[in-house]
């Protein structure tokens, strides 16, 4: 199984032997505990729950408190599940997980929350063009314009395009490259920029296999 949840710390830059700049994400990755472990027979699939964030007990529940005692681990304020396609886990419950599982040159997917950008006009949210400025439209230029037909279909089609709430949204970015993997320090650093804000929590696995 691979896979751990991590924290996004910011951006910089690291240098290639060559002296190129490459614009990379810091992500402190771990130290995440096995917390449990799903079974085929009991869950109907194969899965590993990783924990990470040691926090106060007394900001956990009864019930979660009493999850993670089970295999005698801290109050973890994040809880994540992994889903082992294989079906062989290669890890047991109460096991420490860190950055150490990913290597130099790996490619990863990394899911985090997008930024909220509050409520969002369709010129923001959805790329749309502006209307013109001059001949009668001096109020009405951001307008989105027509939503619909006449008569028929008589309604708004579902998934129709307009104003509203912008981000806070599960996002996935593929296939960035690991460029630094500092074990030590519970860092990695992967090629590019990575959803959410400084801070925000993200899940790392290995790239999913791209059709060609």
């Amino acid at each position: 199984m691979k896979g751990i949840i991590g924290k996004k710390v910011g951006m910089t830059q690291v240098f290639d032997d060559n002296g190129n700049a490459i614009p990379v994400t810091v992500i402190e990755a771990g130290p995440c505990y096995v917390t449990q472990i799903r079974t085929a027979d009991k869950d109907g699939y194969v899965g590993v729950q990783l924990g990470y964030g040691e926090t106060k007990p007394t900001r956990l529940t009864k019930g979660q408190l009493g999850h993670l005692q089970r295999n005698s681990l801290p109050a973890l304020r994040h809880l994540r599940e992994f889903r082992v396609m294989n079906g062989e886990v290669d890890v047991t419950e109460g096991q420490t997980i860190t950055a150490s599982v990913f290597a130099k040159g790996e490619r990863v997917d990394v899911i985090g929350t997008s930024k909220g950008k509050g409520f969002a006009g369709g010129i923001k949210r959805h790329n749309f063009n502006r209307q013109p400025k001059t001949h009668g439209a001096s109020d009405r230029t951001r307008a989105p314009g027509s939503a619909g037909s006449n008569t028929y279909p008589g309604k708004t089609w579902k998934g129709k395009r307009f104003p509203g709430h912008m981000g806070s949204e599960r996002v996935t970015t593929e296939n960035l490259e690991v460029v630094v993997v500092g074990a030590e320090r519970n860092l990695l650093a992967v090629r590019g920029s990575v959803p959410g804000m400084n801070g925000g929590i993200v899940i790392i696995k290995p790239a999913r296999p791209r059709r060609r």
